[in-house]
């Protein structure tokens, strides 16, 4: 409709019912096919707002449609150039492509500190509800209620909300304020767990966060890369997104106590005060099938130990880092330690222990570094 002639009927209407600002009435403007773009509706909107009549006892109402997919950037324009009323749907239903999301546009107001005046805080029971009634389904990467929204698969993203949410915690901080999600999850009703994914997209990042939010590994940074390529592997070539269980699993498989062809048998470290700098170890292990004594002397049970499987044929190998942290409290807390080895050809790899005793579980995290040199 011409905008002069739409204005020359509501007025005409005005001038019958006689409305008033205590009793207003309702003036519904219709983007019935979005034959416009939305500033082109939102400039229409702006010119019938200054030309009708009893604009003080006026409700300018939107009713847009989604022929173009802008229902929502229409009508969030049209909102900021004079209009006082939505009318919308659940999650986009209504003729051909759909009217606008009622919930999509009121969480968008919310994200910029508007409050809406429509409650849904509870997302996921209003998703559930509305599948139930309509036997209709809510696409994954639909805004704010898809089983997606809030995950991220880029290892690029993982990375930085990884470091948004440490950051966050560590510093204490009243507001949210974490990359590529812009608004708290759980101020809707909805969870941090499905927040990180990972697939054939991810990165090093993606994993490192899964193991520590999952199982509590605080993986050093640049064990990161070394972590990330055999499950960027098992990704590849089963073309699924793999859970923080199957994660898990390949990372122990591939890191934690790897036990051939060297494994651990048993051992104990002694010094004497007299000698602190100096500790002593003996100890079993198993070599290959064959069962070895050793002993060694070092600064410390890891130097020592390390000093005894030398003799083994392990000579061409440094140690290069080491880090340790526990993974639980308590007095049943468990250690786990990293240890980084390179060989006399510039290669590196880490191995993972995990143990009771943190020299224990610095022993195996020595032996698996060794291991995966195999």
């Amino acid at each position: 409709t011409e905008m002069d002639y739409a204005v020359e009927v509501c007025n005409a209407v005005i001038d019958v019912w006689q409305p008033t600002p205590q009793h207003k009435v309702i003036m519904n403007i219709p983007a019935t096919v979005e034959m416009s773009s939305p500033n082109v509706y939102a400039d229409q909107v702006e010119w019938f707002c200054r030309n009708i009549d009893r604009r003080d006892s006026v409700l300018v109402s939107l009713h847009a449609h989604n022929d173009r997919g802008t229902a929502v950037a229409a009508t969030e324009m049209a909102m900021l150039a004079g209009a006082d009323r939505v009318e919308g749907t659940l999650f986009g239903n209504g003729e051909r492509t759909g009217n606008v999301d009622i919930l999509n546009l009121a969480m968008n107001m919310y994200s910029q500190g508007i409050d809406p005046g429509v409650y849904v805080e509870h997302i996921n029971e209003i998703t559930e509800m509305y599948k139930r009634c309509t036997d209709m389904d809510v696409h994954d990467r639909h805004p704010y209620a898809g089983a997606l929204v809030f995950t991220a698969f880029s290892g690029s993203h993982q990375d930085a909300i990884r470091k948004g949410l440490e950051y966050n915690k560590e510093n204490e901080y009243d507001f949210w304020d974490v990359p590529y999600l812009p608004l708290n999850p759980d101020h809707i009703g909805r969870q941090y767990e499905p927040i990180i994914r990972i697939n054939s997209q991810s990165g090093k990042g993606g994993v490192a966060f899964v193991l520590e939010q999952e199982f509590g590994y605080k993986l050093p940074k640049n064990m990161h890369p070394e972590v990330s390529v055999p499950v960027q592997r098992v990704s590849d070539a089963t073309g699924k997104e793999l859970s923080p269980q199957e994660i898990f699993n390949i990372f122990s498989k591939e890191f934690v106590n790897v036990e051939a062809p060297l494994s651990l048998l048993s051992f104990k470290s002694s010094y004497k005060d007299d000698e602190k700098d100096s500790v002593k170890i003996k100890g079993t292990v198993m070599l290959d099938g064959q069962e070895k004594k050793i002993k060694g002397v070092g600064n410390g049970p890891i130097s020592a130990f390390f000093h005894a499987v030398k003799e083994l044929g392990y000579e061409d190998y440094k140690l290069v880092d080491y880090t340790e942290h526990a993974i639980s409290d308590g007095a049943d807390a468990i250690a786990a330690a990293y240890i980084v080895l390179v060989n006399k050809d510039g290669v590196m790899h880490y191995g993972v222990g995990t143990d009771a005793s943190i020299n224990k579980a610095s022993v195996k995290a020595l032996i698996s570094a060794l291991n995966r040199f195999a």
